[in-house]
C-alpha cells in the first residue's frame, strides 16, 4: 500500500493540473501536442494532462502608453511627442500563433507609426489638426494588428513638447498678432471717429442755431464745477447780426 504512495500523488497533482478555472475575461488557447485545438472558457476547464497545454489571453482592453519619439515635422522643427492607445484581443487564437508578444508588438508598431505620421504634417498642423492625426494613427495601427487578431480601438496624443526657442518664437508670434488686432481695432475706432464728425460737421454746416447751441452747451459744461464763478449771459445771434450789419 505504502508502495502505492507516490503513484497516487503523481496521479493526484496531473488531476489537479488539469483542472483550470477561467475568469468571465479570459479564454484559454490549448495545443495539444503543439497543434491548435481550440479557444476554450470562460469558467471549468479540463486539460488531458501532459497531452494538452492551455495559454491564457484576456479580453480587457489595455491601456498602453507611447513613450516619447523625437520627431522631425515636414517643416523641419525637432518635437518630442507621446501618446497612449486603447488595445484588445478580439481573436485569441491569432494573438497566440500569429505573433510571439502581441503586446510587445502592439507597443513597437505604435512608436513607428507615431513618429511615421507626425512626421508629414508641419508644426502648426501637429497643434491644430490633433483630432485627424489621432484618427490617423487609430487606423493604421487597427489595420496594422488586425492579423494578430488584435482591436486598436483608439489613439491619443497625450503632450507635445516643444524646444525653449521654439516656445519663445511662438510667444513673440502670438505678441505680433495681439498687437496687430489692437491697432487694427484702434485705427477702425478712429475711422469710425472721423466719419462721425464728419457728419456733425455737415449737420452743423447746414443748421446755423444747431452750432449756436452746440457752443453754449460747452461753455455751461466749461462753467460748471467747484471753484467757478463764470457767469454766462446768451445773446440771439441774430440780435448780434442785426447789429453790426447797422453799423457798417
Amino acid at each position: 500500500m505504502f508502495a502505492l504512495m507516490p503513484i497516487f500523488i503523481i496521479l493526484a497533482l496531473l488531476i489537479l493540473s488539469s483542472v483550470k478555472i477561467l475568469n468571465e475575461y479570459e479564454r484559454g488557447v490549448v495545443l495539444r501536442l503543439g497543434s491548435y485545438s481550440g479557444v476554450r472558457g470562460p469558467g471549468l476547464i479540463i486539460l488531458i494532462p501532459v497531452l494538452e497545454k492551455m495559454i491564457k489571453v484576456d479580453l480587457r482592453v489595455v491601456t498602453m502608453d507611447i513613450p516619447s519619439q523625437d520627431i522631425i515635422t515636414k517643416d523641419n522643427v525637432t518635437i518630442r511627442v507621446n501618446g497612449v492607445v486603447y488595445f484588445r484581443v478580439n481573436n485569441p487564437q491569432k494573438s497566440v500563433i500569429m505573433v510571439e508578444n502581441f503586446y510587445h508588438a502592439t507597443s513597437q508598431i505604435a512608436q513607428t507609426t507615431l513618429r511615421s505620421i507626425v512626421g508629414q504634417y508641419e508644426l502648426d498642423e501637429v497643434l491644430s489638426e490633433r483630432d485627424q492625426i489621432n484618427e490617423k494613427l487609430q487606423s493604421i495601427l487597427d489595420d496594422q494588428t488586425e492579423p494578430w487578431g488584435v482591436k486598436v480601438t483608439n489613439v491619443e496624443i497625450k503632450a507635445i513638447d516643444l524646444p525653449e526657442n521654439m516656445q519663445r518664437a511662438m510667444a513673440k508670434q502670438a505678441e505680433a498678432e495681439r498687437e496687430k488686432r489692437a491697432k487694427i481695432i484702434s485705427a477702425d475706432g478712429e475711422f469710425q471717429a472721423a466719419k462721425k464728425l464728419a457728419d456733425a460737421a455737415e449737420v452743423l454746416a447746414t443748421q446755423q442755431d444747431a452750432l449756436t447751441l452746440r457752443y453754449l452747451d460747452t461753455m455751461r459744461d466749461v462753467s460748471q464745477g467747484a471753484g467757478k464763478s463764470t457767469v454766462l449771459f446768451p445773446v440771439p445771434v441774430n440780435i448780434m447780426e442785426s447789429f453790426f450789419n447797422h453799423k457798417s
